[in-house]
């Protein structure tokens, strides 16, 4: 017998997430990111749109990003 296996992953609940405000914030509400920390990852949402949609990585992906955003690997011109 054939059987056919499905995996999927548990689901996410971002209720109850602590949500820490961006220090570039300019403190009118205007141009913040929010993030929430779990075991195993990082929450990323758009502050004027809590009830909006949030992104999700794994911390490894989202320390490598903030390390190479802080280290200017990231060109004006969009070249990395």
């Amino acid at each position: 017998m054939n059987q056919k296996r499905t995996h999927t992953a548990p689901e996410l609940t971002l209720a109850g997430a602590v949500w820490r405000k961006s220090s570039y914030s300019d403190g009118a509400g205007n141009n913040c990111v929010e993030a929430a920390t779990f075991p195993s990852l990082i929450g990323v949402r758009d502050s004027k749109n809590p009830q909006g949609a949030a992104l999700v990585f794994p911390r490894s992906s989202w320390s490598a990003f903030v390390t190479a955003a802080g280290s200017d690997v990231f060109q004006a011109d969009g070249r990395v």
